[in-house]
């Protein structure tokens, strides 16, 4: 629909009516003629518009429950027939055939169906589309002389254009590449439904089938939102891409501030301390360097989580990713200053007017607003991805939390409550942190991580000497181990170097031993029965 046309056509077939009367008004205000199918003609006829049902234009009724309805040469000839071809036109004057300009269409809510606990096989089958998807592709294919719409965001855009003189080639063409994902996405999900289903289920539709968790055929869509100066290194390409519906309070919501664009590794890293930050109730505050935090701490204020993080480790922090789980305030953004610390991504669920105005001299610090998740509606990425060679790997989400009331103390001695507040954010803290990993923590801080050493004696002694490097003493301290000690020697060096009581998930062959060692060395142990491996 490139020029304005007194004859043009426009077909409107949708399951989403949101915004369409409007829009089907303005059309017929611009002189276009309406087509439409079923629950859409009654709509549109019913606000008073003049419409005509698609079965005036093929000669057939709406057909076998609705399945056939714009299967038909006099649509998708008028959809795919080439404007600057004559013999195309000739065609379609030999056979009666008027041409159509615009296509609004979007498909059977398949999604929505297979969502409900209830939704048999016949259900999933009769929620899919045919007539559609093919005339979208029709229109997609033919966007040099057709506008194609899906969505109702794009109404208001191009009735503008159309309204100041006609729809542009490179609209129709962005919109026919919208259409080709979407019919696309449609087809991957039908098939990853189907390819989820156990063996049988076709021999009893009417039934409501059981589903693998992981289908035979895993289709993945990605939007690319941002194309990066480079990768993890300056010789490698890289872009970022974001999932239709991202989970909510996920990086990919982000809304940046000011700074320079982000980078492959500002990303990688600002993901870790985001995951990890949001996980606390009380003010909170994560320093993430090189994917793994070097500070953690809570207060009774932002500020007061901001100065014992940073204290964890200064050195490590400088360079480093800094998340907040409240709105930055002014007196936390001079706080940062003041230690003269270097930042490279700050990101906070709202940054305050009075702090942007601090930051706002530092021209090259990325600052991001990420909304926290509703508690209500909290959610994560439905499965977890890794690339290998030839392959992915996909698993569920880590976002087992374990509950005080979850913990089996092991050992003689008992933690006192405020040991026990000391493990819970420990073990927190543990969760994100490359394995092997070792945190020792007091009062509300990180006071030594070790992370992603091959042997765990060699990541708590590093946790210790980071520790020692920042004047911080671990007498009495908690220490969490994001796996089971297999020996009773990691156990002696973290009580060795000063803490008084460990969690760890227990489950070694030899958890008796390590046992026996706690007791002997009068330390309280307990077992949380589950593992946080991350690499």
């Amino acid at each position: 629909m490139s020029t304005p046309n007194p004859t043009a056509t426009a077909l409107i077939s949708v399951s989403d009516k949101t915004g369409i009367v409007d829009f089907a008004r303005a059309l017929a205000a611009a002189g276009v003629r309406l087509l439409s199918t079923g629950g859409t003609a009654r709509l549109l006829a019913d606000a008073g518009l003049a419409v005509t049902e698609v079965a005036e234009i093929t000669g057939f009724p709406e057909m076998l429950d609705g399945r056939v309805k714009t299967l038909h040469p006099r649509i998708h000839g008028g959809l795919l027939a080439r404007r600057d071809r004559p013999e195309h036109l000739a065609a379609l004057r030999e056979h009666g055939i008027g041409t159509i300009e615009l296509l609004v269409v979007n498909l059977y809510p398949f999604a929505k169906a297979t969502a409900r606990a209830d939704c048999t096989l016949e259900d999933a089958i009769e929620n899919i589309d045919i007539g559609g998807p093919a005339m979208l592709r029709a229109a997609a294919k033919n966007w040099a002389d057709v506008t194609v719409l899906i969505d109702p965001a794009d109404y208001a855009g191009v009735l503008a254009e159309l309204q100041a003189g006609g729809v542009s080639r490179r609209t129709r063409f962005r919109l026919a590449s919208k259409v080709f994902a979407h019919t696309a996405a449609y087809d991957g999900m039908i098939a990853g439904y189907l390819s989820s289903l156990a063996e049988g289920a076709e021999q009893q539709p009417a039934e409501v089938p059981a589903r693998d968790d992981y289908p035979a055929i895993c289709t993945l869509q990605l939007t690319r939102t941002q194309v990066l100066r480079y990768g993890e290194n300056p010789h490698q390409s890289a872009a970022f891409y974001r999932d239709a519906a991202p989970a909510p309070g996920s990086l990919a919501l982000w809304t940046q501030l000011q700074g320079k664009a982000l980078s492959y590794n500002n990303i990688a890293d600002a993901d870790a301390a985001w995951e990890c930050v949001k996980t606390f109730d009380a003010p909170a505050c994560v320093i993430v360097k090189h994917a793994n935090p070097c500070g953690v701490a809570v207060g009774a204020t932002l500020v007061e989580a901001y100065q014992k993080a940073w204290q964890t480790d200064p050195t490590s922090a400088f360079g480093g990713i800094i998340a907040f789980n409240r709105p930055l305030d002014e007196a936390t953004a001079r706080q940062i200053g003041d230690n003269k610390q270097f930042v490279e991504v700050m990101i906070a669920p709202e940054v305050t007017p009075a702090a942007r105005d601090v930051l706002a001299p530092k021209q090259n610090l990325r600052v991001l607003e990420v909304p926290l998740p509703d508690p209500a509606a909290a959610g994560a990425n439905a499965l977890d991805l890794k690339r290998v060679g030839g392959g992915v790997l996909l698993q569920s989400p880590d976002t087992k939390n374990v509950g005080p009331g979850e913990l089996r103390v092991v050992t003689k001695r008992a933690p006192t409550p405020a040991q026990m507040d000391d493990l819970m954010f420990a073990w927190k803290v543990a969760k994100f942190v490359k394995s092997n990993a070792i945190v020792f923590c007091a009062g509300g801080m990180t006071l030594g991580v070790g992370a992603g050493q091959m042997s765990r004696i060699d990541s708590a002694r590093i946790a210790s000497i980071k520790a020692g490097n920042a004047g911080l003493s671990l007498q009495g301290s908690a220490v969490a181990s994001d796996a089971f000690f297999p020996f009773r020697d990691g156990l002696d060096v973290v009580v060795d170097h000063g803490a008084a009581c460990v969690i760890q998930p227990g489950g070694s062959v030899r958890d008796d031993e390590v046992i026996a060692a706690a007791d002997e060395r009068g330390i309280a142990m307990v077992f949380t029965g589950t593992r946080h491996f991350r690499h």
